[in-house]
């Protein structure tokens, strides 16, 4: 059989590639895929050119011709660091060629073809090759190994350090990555390959000794490992690297490397063997070096990586400040009111934590009620996961405010209104509850008549000034518009017309009248104090039949418009927004069964009905229904 024959019977469907691998053999050698391809070769130019390809169980060869006797042009070296780049669409429309591109230790070859098939076959070829290969180990990978299997002999160990110097610290630079990582491999997000971003790495720690300002280095470190998981090891690896055998350790310049090491632990944790690696290096500096920083920093890092877990958010300046000095990050957290907690935490402090000790500070511990933490601005907010990691709330916050210019801040709130009768008026619960209930108003949560609007937001200005003076006046305005409820908005929002100059002129006189209203309603309210005040508000929402439970904004298929999903201590009830009466109530025996099948979808099933909720308010918690179930 001729060889260019020989190339024509492998060009078959593609749905068979795996099994199509041909064994010749050419030149003496055994082979086990043979063609023309086409090379791009790099020069003052970029040019192709048509070799013959031979691929072997080592090598990937060109030579000059098919004939016997053609001259060897180049090798690629095949090991399992090699990595192979599939056909390219997008390149196929701009070249006309189908491509491949095989990275080397040495080389990279760029390879065309007119056939999608025999691209593939090719790329299919090659990459079994690869995985047949016995995985690389590094110099630095033996040695840790070394250690970990003497680390009860110490003078060993002691030898291994003394007689490899890839282990101990260095001042000049790293030309390849302490451990094994695939050649080529590009992971996007504007980096270049993982082993290239592992070089430049080891740079930015070596400019942590002389740097002024060492945040921005080390927040750019934790970015990277942030984005290229594999690198998170080989950060770790450097960092006990440049820890060992400091010519000056006790130097500022030197505690940078722990300050960073101290940030790694709070951020990510190592792969297995690292870790290991890790632990008998901080051992054993404590062991050399009791009682100074040196020491002080490995102790923390050991407790640091028994609590940490895979953030989210690389650590903000505030946060990378407090952890280069070992400090706690002091939090304000907010509750109904304009009251607030300070509380001290760690990079590890969940929600979950905060809750408690909120609920410890404010003497809510026999609370009936659910409480949580809110990320609010003044026009959204949003409960956060009770294992979220509060470092990472705050960071996002921050990012937020930079991104969004306006102002977030974490909340502490009932998250469900399940056990309204039993809260002590004396109680600061009885503050949350009427705070709450308020926000549903403002928000047009809690239906209700014109006058009972109108009263309502008078016992709220009574409950915030006190009594009427004429010198109130003055405030009232901004007060009402901005604080209280909208009157205005609401009605162009029904009348969908508010780029009519007319409405909006009725509207305007429309909302002076209503303001008139209340403040008539304000001086009948002389001598009402803070807690009659809330008292009489309470009474009024307390009217409607779905007071105490949490809403939820929704849609489902049996209606057309936008209701509200309301979650009560005794059932769930569907509403029309603005409508005082349930359009269906489910009571929780008759729900068979619920669920969360997303973020965003609740499910429940009564009887035979199977109902599907979609809602813009995310369920970060369980569902209220689990709670309300277990009072029932």
């Amino acid at each position: 059989m001729s060889f260019s024959s020989l190339f024509s019977f492998s060009l078959i469907s593609p749905c068979v590639v795996s099994s199509v691998i041909l064994t010749v053999e050419w030149c003496g050698c055994l082979s086990l895929y043979v063609g023309w391809l086409l090379l791009e070769v790099r020069g003052n130019w970029i040019k192709q050119r048509r070799y013959w390809f031979v691929l072997s169980q080592d090598s990937l060869d060109y030579y000059s011709g098919s004939e016997k006797g053609a001259r060897r042009l180049g090798t690629l070296v095949l090991t399992s660091l090699c990595s192979v780049i599939w056909p390219d669409k997008q390149k196929y429309k701009e070249t006309g060629f189908w491509n491949i591109t095989v990275y080397g230790r040495k080389h990279c070859y760029r390879l065309y073809t007119k056939h999608f098939n025999e691209a593939v076959h090719w790329a299919c070829a090659i990459q079994k090759i690869i995985d047949t290969k016995a995985p690389v180990e590094t110099p630095t990978q033996l040695l840790i190994r070394d250690i970990e299997e003497n680390k009860f002999h110490p003078e060993v160990v002691e030898h291994i350090y003394q007689h490899n110097p890839i282990l101990k610290y260095t001042q000049g630079p790293l030309y390849a990555p302490l451990l094994p990582f695939p050649y080529g491999n590009h992971s996007g997000k504007g980096y270049g390959s993982v082993r290239e971003e592992a070089v430049k790495l080891f740079n930015c720690l070596q400019q942590l000794e002389s740097s002024r300002e060492p945040v921005p280095i080390i927040q750019g470190v934790l970015q990277t490992c942030l984005d290229l998981r594999p690198l998170r090891d080989e950060v770790y690896c450097q960092l006990v690297k440049q820890t060992s055998y400091t010519p000056a350790p006790y130097t500022a310049a030197h505690l940078r490397y722990w300050q960073l090491l101290t940030c790694m632990s709070c951020t990510f944790l190592p792969g297995p063997n690292v870790l290991k690696y890790l632990r008998f290096h901080l051992k054993r500096i404590q062991s050399q070096n009791p009682e100074s920083e040196m020491d002080n920093y490995a102790s923390f890092i050991n407790e640091a990586l028994d609590k940490t877990k895979c953030r989210e958010c690389v650590p903000c300046w505030e946060e990378i400040q407090t952890l280069m000095n070992r400090q706690k990050m002091l939090c304000t957290v907010h509750y109904p009111g304009p009251g607030s907690c300070q509380l001290y935490i760690s990079s590890h402090t969940t929600a979950n934590e905060v809750v408690r000790r909120m609920q410890e500070k404010l003497g809510l511990q026999d609370s009936n009620n659910t409480f949580a933490l809110y990320k609010q601005s003044s026009v959204w907010e949003q409960p956060v996961a009770g294992s979220a990691l509060i470092a990472d709330v705050l960071t996002s916050l921050a990012s937020k405010e930079s991104e969004a210019k306006s102002q977030w801040k974490l909340c502490f709130k009932l998250y469900c209104l399940m056990d309204t009768d039993s809260i002590s008026v004396d109680s600061i619960e009885y503050l949350f509850l009427f705070e709450q209930c308020h926000e549903m108003v403002v928000r047009g949560q809690l239906p209700g008549c014109e006058e009972d609007l109108q009263t309502l937001a008078a016992l709220r200005l009574q409950f915030l000034m006190g009594d009427f003076s004429t010198h109130a006046r003055r405030f009232t305005s901004g007060l009402l518009a901005g604080a209280l409820w909208s009157h205005a908005a609401t009605a162009a929002h029904k009348q969908k017309l508010k780029q009519d100059i007319h409405l909006r002129s009725r509207l305007k006189e429309e909302a002076a009248a209503v303001m008139g209203v209340i403040l008539e309603r304000w001086r009948g309210l002389v001598g009402y104090g803070c807690r009659d005040s809330i008292a009489a508000y309470l009474a009024i929402a307390r009217q409607w039949s779905g007071f105490g439970c949490t809403l939820y904004e929704s849609s489902t298929g049996s209606f057309s418009q936008k209701l509200w999903l309301g979650v009560a201590a005794t059932s769930v009830s569907l509403y029309r927004q603005g409508e005082a009466e349930a359009l269906e109530s489910f009571p929780y025996g008759q729900i068979c069964s619920y669920g969360v099948s997303d973020s965003n979808t609740f499910r429940i099933t009564a009887g035979d009905r199977d109902l599907l909720f979609e809602t813009t308010k995310v369920f970060w918690h369980p569902p209220p229904v689990k709670a309300a179930q277990r009072r029932v």
